[in-house]
């Protein structure tokens, strides 16, 4: 595979989960009655707009190119507790999805962040 399809690929895989989450943010933000509901269920239903803050910031590090090493390790986080609250109440593990997306765009933009890069092969 050529550096510029692995490039292309890389973007595609990191622009549908972050207009995915961009939305869920916005939605949170705004206090959409959907999300309240849903939110509210898992206990989260103060929290809700602190949430879609902290998942804006996220994606927005994540986009940005000097900030993207912070803003993945803030979207494995959050996507992580989002998927124990998806789990616990029996919901589809979509937060699993976005974090596989994630994970294949940066293992295509940067294979660093994944293995040493330290020559003798110690981590």
């Amino acid at each position: 595979m050529s550096a510029k399809t692995k490039r292309i690929i890389s973007i595609i895989l990191m622009v549908i989960p972050s207009l995915m989450l961009l939305m869920s943010g916005v939605m949170k933000v705004i206090s959409a009655q959907q999300v309240v509901d849903g939110l509210t269920k898992a206990g989260l239903g103060k929290l809700i707009v602190l949430i879609g803050v902290i998942e804006l910031v996220s994606v927005a590090l994540f986009l940005y190119p000097k900030t993207f090493k912070l803003g993945f390790l803030l979207l494995c986080c959050y996507l992580g507790g989002a998927l124990c609250i998806e789990l616990a109440a029996g919901q589809p593990p979509m937060a699993a999805i976005f974090l596989v997306l994630i994970w294949i765009s940066v293992y295509l933009r940067d294979r660093n962040m994944f293995f040493s890069s330290d020559s003798t092969g110690k981590a």
